[in-house]
């Protein structure tokens, strides 16, 4: 809940300010309202019920009664941590909707980014799903081009891929990871990250996700979970 409590701050920050809340707006709030329900199934059928504003802005059917009750009035119960953090990977992903500017495409990316969920839940996906929008470019250098995924531009030899294997991964006494990739680079976990990494396996069987977040953060997934850590680069 804490979680869900300082995005939901961070969201209010990031939306510009305005006389009247766009329909989008209220999408999210009542996204953000349905965090209290821990059943999957009726978290995402709240989550769905909140886009109702958006639906009516288009003249869209309206959304299954049953389903815009749950996200005016979502029932309390808590969610299992492997819940939890699909929760927190849709939601993410649903934030990243706010540079899409038309509102159908908008509303499409707001379903496409259901999709942990649904899979978690053996359900199809939609009919009709729009691709999460390519997140701003980081910023460049003089003379140079775009450097991926780093503050400042990677040594000589040094690859910087969207995705990339491990080449090795610690944990401290918090359980904090710092993470090698083959790339050469090192990333460590930000302190205060809700999420808890529980790999196993050789570091080498792991592949790497790195995208930028809002307010100049740093999203590292790992192929194959859905937790979504916040790092920091090393170095």
């Amino acid at each position: 809940m804490l979680r869900y409590s300082i995005i939901a701050v961070l969201v209010l920050a990031a939306v510009p300010a305005m006389a009247q809340q766009r329909p989008r707006d209220a999408d999210m709030a009542g996204a953000y309202r349905c965090s209290v329900t821990g059943e999957p199934r009726q978290w995402l059928d709240c989550y769905y019920g909140a886009a109702q504003p958006v639906r009516g802005q288009l003249g869209l059917p309206p959304a299954p009664k049953s389903q815009i009750a749950l996200s005016l009035s979502p029932p309390a119960g808590a969610a299992s941590p492997h819940i939890a953090a699909i929760r927190d990977a849709v939601m993410a992903s649903a934030l990243r909707c706010y540079a899409t500017e038309n509102d159908r495409a908008w509303l499409d990316c707001y379903y496409a980014a259901a999709a942990p969920m649904r899979s978690e839940l053996g359900l199809p996906a939609p009919a009709r799903i729009a691709p999460l929008p390519e997140l701003p470019p980081p910023p460049t250098q003089a003379g140079a081009g775009p450097v991926p995924f780093a503050v400042k531009a990677p040594a000589p030899g040094r690859l910087d891929r969207v995705a990339t294997p491990m080449a090795s991964y610690t944990f401290d006494r918090n359980h904090v990871f710092t993470v090698t990739l083959a790339n050469g680079q090192t990333w460590r976990q930000v302190s205060g990250d809700t999420q808890t990494a529980h790999w196993t396996k050789p570091a080498k069987t792991y592949s790497v996700k790195i995208t930028r977040g809002w307010f100049s953060s740093y999203n590292f997934q790992v192929e194959g979970f859905p937790e979504v850590y916040k790092v920091d680069p090393v170095g």
